[in-house]
């Protein structure tokens, strides 16, 4: 429905009028795009519009917070902050199985967002007071599309005239306050992004940073593949959208006149302007994922005892694969996948995998180091899946450090034959720098991707 709303000061570049539905996403952009009918490629609703619309949907619940904090519900008229999460992901294969539409890329991409919290400054000295908290950040119910869009994630100038307009009335927003009735009478909210909802693909999208295979694998720190993997728990998240706009305008005017490497080695992987920020963070979803591959290899490598061998023929590493498959499936009734995903690596995950994997594994010492490797791993992810972990898994968050540094010590002994300069994105950032953002954060369960997938389906 529509709902009476203003800003205060008026919002720049967007409309005042309250009563807007779907929109053409392109907002007028349209003659930057060439390859399809450009009318047909993108809906969105307006944004501010939409938070309008979340916020009247929670009425009640904002009053019934009010209540419960013992606020007096015409005291409290301004000061509301409003924490919202965003999130944006690629869709891959979304083609019209028979139809004669318009043409238009195979592609979609799905941006949203979830109002993660409301709080009010309180007139006594409490100061600020939480009155909503989404209880279930990760349900697709409280997820709400803002854009769809037919267009390649890789497509980075149409994405960029796509999110464009969104980029836009988010900035206009963060200048502004909006006059909106809850519970009859006018409140003032102000609105605090996060974009955390993002897999890291993405992310470097957005930030402009080299792809994930480039040798600077993390989008938190600096760190390049080969520090990582000799350093593999001390680092903090010091990469920001404002640095790396900063270090884009270093590699587009070259200052100091250097090389290409050194000049790369100055912005460290930054090589296109970021147009969106991005909370550094880490997606909990693709964690789980990156490092299930991971282990995935490393069972094949300890069938096959890669630690003995220098290069294994392909068709060697096929039978371990298939000899893995195989167990998996026989003892833990796991069918192999394609591609990784969710699911699968949930189950791949656990004790009695690893007990299924172990059987297949000759040396009794080389399963009793995959074995603690597990243990650790287990009580590792808690940390990084819960929505707060601070009350749900409280002994595992004190422990995370002493896991991890014990985690990298065994990667970097026992299995230095697949850690010699080398290590995955995402093993990285799960040992380096949970503890950091779970300070900063308060979680990484809650703000992840996860709900944004699900919508996708």
């Amino acid at each position: 429905g529509f709902h009476q709303f203003e800003w205060q000061p008026a919002l720049k570049n967007v409309a005042t009028s309250c009563n807007v539905g779907i929109i053409d996403g392109l907002s007028g952009w349209t003659t930057s795009l060439d390859d399809s009918p450009s009318e047909t490629i993108t809906r969105r609703f307006r944004y501010d519009a939409a938070l309008v619309s979340a916020l009247k949907d929670m009425e009640e619940d904002i009053m019934e917070g009010l209540r419960e904090k013992g606020l007096e519900d015409s005291a409290c008229t301004s000061g509301f902050s409003v924490l919202i999460k965003e999130c944006c992901d690629g869709m891959g294969d979304v083609s019209e199985k028979h139809g004669g539409g318009p043409a238009v890329p195979e592609k979609a991409v799905r941006f949203s967002f979830t109002i993660m919290s409301v709080s009010v400054q309180a007139s006594d000295e409490r100061g600020e007071v939480v009155v909503f908290t989404e209880p279930k950040p990760n349900s697709e119910l409280s997820c709400k599309p803002l854009c769809l869009t037919f267009v390649d994630e890789s497509d980075h100038e149409t994405l960029t005239a796509v999110l464009g307009p969104v980029v836009a009335e988010r900035n206009a927003m963060k200048q502004s306050r909006l006059i909106l009735s809850i519970g009859g009478l006018p409140r003032f909210f102000s609105f605090h992004f996060r974009g955390t909802g993002y897999d890291e693909k993405m992310v470097r999208e957005l930030e402009g940073l080299e792809a994930s295979g480039s040798t600077y694998i993390c989008t938190l720190c600096d760190s390049s593949r080969a520090d990582a993997s000799k350093n593999m728990v001390l680092h903090s998240v010091t990469r920001s959208h404002e640095e790396n706009l900063d270090r884009y305008e270093i590699w587009r005017s070259n200052p100091f006149s250097e090389s290409v490497d050194e000049l790369r080695d100055r912005v460290k992987g930054v090589s296109a302007k970021p147009f969106m920020e991005t909370q550094p963070t880490m997606d909990a979803l693709h964690c789980d994922i990156g490092n299930a591959a991971e282990f995935y290899k490393i069972f094949q490598d300890e069938i096959g005892e890669m630690y003995k061998k220098v290069n294994a023929s392909r068709e060697e590493r096929r039978s371990w694969r298939a000899a893995l498959d195989k167990q998996l499936r026989k003892k833990i009734k796991l069918k192999p996948v394609v591609r990784m995903n969710g699911n699968y690596a949930r189950k791949l995950m656990t004790e009695e995998a690893m007990e299924a994997v172990c059987e297949l594994v000759p040396s009794e010492e080389r399963r009793e180091a995959l074995r603690e490797l597990m243990r650790l791993y287990i009580q590792m992810k808690p940390v990084w899946r819960a929505t707060c972990p601070a009350k749900e898994c409280p002994n595992q968050l004190c422990r995370y450090s002493f896991n991890s540094q014990r985690f990298a010590e065994i990667l970097s002994t026992a299995f230095q034959y697949r850690y010699k300069g080398k290590i995955t994105n995402y093993l990285h950032k799960t040992l380096a720098h949970v503890p950091e953002i779970i300070e900063r954060d308060g979680s990484i369960g809650a703000w992840a991707s996860e709900k944004n997938e699900s919508e996708n389906k």
